[in-house]
């Protein structure tokens, strides 16, 4: 494994920087604390900053040499909604509040590769390194792309990062195309007559209803997309009714959409209407339905990505450089990927062993309230980002 030296031996500094993150954490437009950290480090090592976008979001611009490439770096900053179960001493001091899915690492990744390229400036072009907020509620990436961060800092192409436990530390995983599904919610309302649940001839039950929906709904995996298309359609909240003997006027369902291409979330989108309106007229009872796209698909471009992959075979032995099978879940990267040419990896977190005494029962996965970021990744984090840098922007 080829890692930068002088990154390496920043190796404890970056660990105290992540796990003060992590010690608190702060959710999606309120990290102010983070993002003070933030600037304030990049002020220090002599990188100009501009702050702001989506609210909270903090962007380092690093120029150097005389030509008019850029490339930019992205990390999130956010934290979840969870309690950690974790006691060691870098546990969250916020109850209810968790960095649960590696955010602190991501964040202090770039921060390791900003310090050596203010430090070294061994690139010809310029460096946006952009700390974005809000990556898991609320679409800080596309909060900040409304506030001008393409118009601002035009880049050529835009790399990012998330940790994945699973795969090996000292793994890292890029590969072409769809690699992360969009992320989209919906919510049907039954509407149908209430009455005595003694007498249900005079009412029309919407509960009886919906459980003709539910069923009918997979039957758009099974029957109406294409087979080798994949796309997920989850119920996760059903909410109907107060007392057993009381039939209720309305039952509401809803639940999550994934899938990797536009066609097949058009598809899914319009059987789902049909089938909802169509129940309701079947059997006397009027059905409100209400779709949500929330993230799109996180698609790697071709270019980019062997330019990714190039960087890792100089760094990591070919066993480590892997390919990454696409997963259903979302990112709001893809936003960025939408606008602009560029590439998220996976870097490996292991498989939990690496948790200080004290961490939870649970296992070592993201959104897991024993989940803790693998400090032995924040090096070959850094040390990648910066060989992006000098491998996009080397000098004539």
């Amino acid at each position: 494994m080829k890692l930068i030296d002088d990154i390496v031996s920043q190796a404890a500094y970056l660990r105290t920087v992540r796990r003060d993150i992590h010690a608190h954490p702060e959710l999606a437009f309120e990290e102010t604390r983070t993002s003070d950290l933030v600037a304030g480090l990049l002020t220090q090592w002599g990188i100009p900053i501009h702050r702001g976008l989506g609210k909270t979001g903090v962007v380092g611009i690093l120029k150097h040499g005389s030509s008019t490439r850029a490339i930019g770096l992205r990390a999130d900053m956010d934290a979840l909604p969870m309690q950690e179960s974790n006691q060691f001493e870098h546990a969250s001091q916020h109850p209810g509040k968790m960095h649960a899915c590696g955010h602190d690492g991501h964040t202090t990744m770039l921060l390791g590769a900003a310090q050596y390229l203010a430090q070294h400036r061994d690139f010809d072009g310029t460096v946006y390194l952009i700390f974005q907020p809000a990556e898991e509620h609320g679409g800080g990436a596309r909060e900040m792309m409304r506030d001008g961060l393409f118009e601002l800092f035009p880049m050529d192409a835009v790399f990012g990062m998330h940790n994945m436990p699973g795969i090996p530390v000292g793994t890292i995983a890029a590969s072409p195309g769809p690699v992360l599904a969009s992320n989209n919610e919906f919510r049907i309302t039954v509407r149908g007559k209430g009455g005595h649940a003694a007498m249900p001839q005079l009412s029309v039950d919407p509960i009886a209803v919906a459980s003709q929906i539910l069923p009918a709904l997979q039957t758009i995996i099974t029957r109406s997309k294409k087979p080798l298309e994949t796309a997920v359609v989850s119920v996760t909240m059903i909410h109907a009714g107060d007392v057993p003997n009381v039939i209720p006027d309305t039952c509401e369902i809803q639940g999550s959409v994934r899938a990797y291409t536009a066609e097949t979330l058009d598809l899914i989108e319009r059987r789902m209407r049909e089938i909802t309106e169509h129940a309701g007229a079947m059997f006397g009872a009027a059905c409100d339905f209400e779709f949500r796209r929330n993230y799109p698909s996180t698609v790697n471009h071709e270019a980019e990505t062997a330019v990714a992959r190039q960087v890792l075979s100089e760094m990591l032995p070919a066993s480590q450089v892997i390919t990454q099978t696409p997963i259903m879940a979302a990112e709001d990267f893809s936003f960025m990927l939408e606008a602009v040419p560029g590439c998220y990896a996976f870097i490996g977190n292991g498989e939990g062993d690496h948790r200080d005494p004290g961490h939870g029962a649970g296992p070592c996965v993201v959104h897991n309230t024993s989940y803790d970021f693998n400090d032995d990744l924040l090096p070959l984090g850094a040390s990648f980002f910066v060989r992006l840098v000098q491998r996009w922007l080397e000098k004539a």
